[in-house]
């Protein structure tokens, strides 16, 4: 397949191309490509940023979670802000504050720097550290909520409304069931409502990660395996709805909440099947891929996984910006 490279007549040429996935020059490096590569850059452990590569660049808290999720290969390790050589380019890897491990690249050759986001949030977390943003000539960036609307509450505000709907629904003498991603939101949730005095039991599938992040060092608090019956006021960690391992058994009055940004739209909330909606989010929301924007100062902005129209809204604001894929 011919790679399609960016033209001086369409978009300023780069260290970089896409070809199903972006690869940065010199060295040919693919970064969160999902199909196997000599060399390739991980951001996190989520399944649609990996792939099997031959050698995997990225920290060592994502190498232990990609070992259990597609098992053994050769790894290069880069710990959160140490810079290594990779074929004429200085590569670091910075807190992305998405999940465990998670991280920006920030590439840098002798005609510029490019950072690239992955998947991130801004602020506080109490899992996944909190993302670090250096300045860079070019920012390729994630922006799944790249709309106005997407402007969520005070994550402060989300945390408190949660935990006061978990202990209503104790107090009504039900289970609270905690739908999350098995990685890195589940583990999110489960610390949130540790720190706060909850008890918690695990569906197996995120018992299973939790363990990893133990290992790693990011202690999840008073947690335990869900082993078929519910205990008097403990909350239940498990999958989404929409996937295998969500409905545990055993359990006779439970109340579901489903943790999610999208659920900021009322619109969406059906669809998630939950008695409540927690707009917890682990991407930066609108206000935060402007502020994104404004501290890496970038020159040029390529946008992907999201709506096309924010790159409109960029080039309103006066950025040169493209839309990526």
């Amino acid at each position: 397949m011919q790679k399609t490279l960016f033209q001086l007549d369409a978009k300023p040429r780069e260290n970089f191309y896409f070809d199903r996935g972006l690869f940065l020059l010199p060295g040919h490096l693919g970064v969160d490509v999902r199909r196997r590569q000599q060399f390739g850059f991980i951001s996190h452990a989520h399944m649609d940023h990996a792939a099997r590569h031959e050698t995997i660049l990225c920290t060592p808290e994502t190498a232990a979670l990609v070992r259990h999720r597609i098992g053994e290969t050769q790894f290069r390790l880069m710990p959160l802000g140490e810079t290594i050589e990779f074929r004429q380019s200085q590569l670091t890897a910075l807190s992305a504050g998405h999940v465990l491990g998670s991280a920006m690249l920030l590439a840098a050759t002798d005609d510029g720097s490019t950072l690239y986001t992955g998947d991130y949030r801004l602020g506080q977390s109490y899992t996944a550290g909190e993302a670090e943003l250096p300045q860079a000539d070019v920012l390729v960036m994630e922006c799944t909520f790249g709309d106005p609307f997407y402007r969520l509450p005070p994550r402060s505000e989300t945390i408190a409304q949660f935990v006061d709907l978990v202990d209503q629904a104790f107090r009504r003498g039900a289970t609270p069931m905690i739908h999350a991603y098995v990685l890195g939101k589940a583990q999110e949730v489960t610390k949130i409502l540790t720190e706060h005095g909850i008890r918690v039991q695990q569906q197996p599938d995120v018992f299973a990660i939790s363990q990893i992040y133990q290992q790693c060092g990011c202690d999840l608090g008073e947690f335990e395996l869900y082993d078929g019956r519910p205990k008097p006021r403990h909350a239940i960690v498990c999958p989404p709805r929409s996937q295998r391992g969500s409905d545990v058994h055993g359990v006779i009055h439970a109340e579901h909440f489903a943790m999610t940004g999208w659920g900021w739209n009322p619109a969406l909330a059906a669809r998630y099947r939950c008695d409540h909606v927690i707009p917890l989010s682990d991407h930066a929301d609108y206000a935060e891929l402007l502020e994104t924007i404004e501290q890496v100062a970038p020159q040029r902005i390529y946008c992907t996984h999201g709506p096309k129209r924010f790159v409109e809204d960029l080039r309103r604001r006066g950025h040169q910006a493209f839309w990526l894929g």
